[in-house]
């Protein structure tokens, strides 16, 4: 084991979450908490500014969400370890946490050890998934579920289906038409979208979504 402490960085958005893991990780010798986010975009200003070596992450957060944050930050950073610590154990999620490139997914059910394994393992370089979802990537890469992940798990399946129809050129009268809905309520969805993936405008949004492939879905109005 390295002589250097792990400093470690702690986003979640609720407090009292948060500062347990805090309390509970700094209490270890070998583990430093050198910092603490509350939202995922101090998450990416605090790593730039502390340089963490490993990040537990939360996904469900206000301002930006965890996946986002973690794809900013190893972006910025290749260096620094991500471990997404989530109630979430679905594939979407597991599968969109890995693009964005955390190298660990930990259920927030998980005992002190296998947070601490999963601290320290990540810290030396390697990927860990906790035991339940190690069976999910198991089942999923088995039974050939690979084929239909579906991107951005952050977005609803209205909002998935607008992006869809936005990255396939379609305007805001085309989707509402469509769908048959109101053009109110596609801007509201666009809305959304644009906060849910920290995008600024239209053309980033269908940059994002090509890249994802999701153009190419053929969404069903229901």
């Amino acid at each position: 084991m390295s002589s250097q402490p792990i400093r470690l960085m702690v986003v979640d958005d609720h407090t009292l979450f948060r500062q347990g893991l805090s309390a509970v990780l700094g209490a270890a010798d070998d583990i430093e908490v050198v910092g603490e986010a509350s939202n995922g975009e101090e998450a990416v200003a605090r790593a730039a500014e502390l340089m963490p070596s490993l990040i537990l992450m939360d996904i469900q957060m206000p301002e930006l969400n965890g996946i986002e944050a973690t794809r900013r930050i190893a972006a910025s950073d290749p260096e620094v370890g991500v471990i997404v610590l989530t109630m979430f154990e679905d594939d979407d999620s597991v599968f969109a946490a890995m693009r964005a490139g955390a190298r660990g997914y930990i259920l927030k059910g998980a005992d002190q050890a296998e947070l601490l394994r999963a601290v320290r393992a990540v810290a030396a370089g390697e990927a860990l998934f906790g035991p339940s979802v190690a069976r999910r990537l198991i089942t999923f890469f088995a039974s050939g579920e690979r084929d239909r992940v579906r991107p951005f798990p952050e977005l609803t399946d209205r909002e998935r289906e607008v992006l869809a129809l936005v990255a396939s050129g379609s305007s805001n009268s085309d989707i509402a038409r469509k769908l048959v809905v109101s053009q109110k309520t596609v801007r509201n969805h666009i809305s959304n979208i644009f906060n849910k993936l920290a995008v600024a405008d239209r053309s980033q949004a269908i940059v994002r979504a090509r890249q994802a492939g999701l153009a190419g879905e053929s969404p069903t109005a229901i």
